[in-house]
């Protein structure tokens, strides 16, 4: 049943890779759980007979092996929505994960830099080498277009339109948005494109793939870790203290755009977000901001 609802999340939901790899884990983790307490290693497949209390204890479990709330709010996330595709099936009568009331999560804001610090960690990559111009890429692209580390990754060479300052990202359900490109990103790119070969060369035969955008040292394609170490080594580099990575520096694309007197809207089509609340985040983190004004303009202040 989980192969057949993984093959559902990919073909009806358009989930990713990254998705379906989440779910998979997370259920046959609560399937390990199941068999370790009825004392068999056999895979249960009568969904149906299992209850809140069950689901219950595997929390529990999921508690006492210093799980976080969030990741165990995530678990349970994801069995609702497995139940959900039974209760379609017919293959069960209720959603037991349903009656299991979820952990409060508590959303701490994001972490982000200030401009001068965005500005010095994309300068400090300087290196005129393959990989350091690869390197300026990625930066270049983090903080000015805002795009998460699964998309940037997942670029391809088609996805570019430096002409027109454009690229075509995939993001969460492989929903595909066109994104502006600042010029320092156009620049940075295109000195990569220029050395990029040389990268390319170095592949072994059969494992290098000609249509990705950023490859690593052997010509592959470059992982979502490598490009937080790429953060990390620039970060260090630049002499910033705090330990953000790549998700830190799509936050200070969208706080800095709207400390700038973007609008929301905008911010959101850029980051690819389904809801307006995962924007609306960001309002938050512009208070300091905001009274920085208000001291310096209110005649009361």
């Amino acid at each position: 049943m989980i192969a057949a609802f993984l093959r559902y999340l990919w073909a009806e939901r358009n989930a990713s890779v990254h998705t379906l790899r989440n779910y998979r884990a997370d259920l046959l983790q609560f399937l390990r759980f199941l068999g370790g307490e009825r004392s068999s290693a056999a895979v249960f497949t009568d969904w149906g007979k299992i209850g809140q209390d069950q689901i219950r204890s595997y929390l529990g479990y999921l508690y006492r092996r210093k799980s976080s709330r969030a990741t165990v709010a995530r678990k349970l996330a994801s069995l609702r929505t497995f139940y959900q595709y039974l209760l379609r099936q017919g293959k069960t009568t209720i959603n037991p994960a349903r009656l299991v009331r979820a952990p409060r999560v508590v959303r701490s804001l994001p972490c982000f830099l200030s401009v001068d610090e965005a500005i010095r960690l994309v300068q400090s990559a300087e290196d005129n080498t393959p990989r350091g111009l690869r390197d300026r890429s990625i930066l270049e692209l983090l903080y000015g277009s805002g795009i998460r580390r699964s998309e940037l990754v997942g670029l391809n060479l088609e996805d570019l339109d430096l002409d027109h300052n454009q690229i075509k990202v995939r993001g969460k359900g492989n929903k595909e948005r066109i994104i502006p490109v600042g010029n320092h990103a156009v620049r940075a790119l295109r000195g990569y494109l220029d050395q990029r070969k040389k990268l390319r060369s170095r592949g072994r035969q059969g494992e290098a793939e000609p249509s990705a955008l950023f490859l690593n040292r052997w010509g592959q394609r470059l992982s979502g870790r490598s490009v937080a170490q790429i953060v990390l080594k620039y970060m260090k580099r630049s002499g910033i203290a705090r330990r953000i990575g790549p998700h830190g520096l799509r936050h200070s694309c969208a706080t800095h755009l709207l400390d700038s007197g973007a609008d929301l809207r905008a911010i959101q089509e850029l980051l690819g977000h389904a809801r307006l609340s995962t924007t609306q985040r960001y309002t938050h983190l512009s208070v300091d901001k905001l009274m920085e004004i208000y001291d310096r303009t209110h005649p009361k202040a």
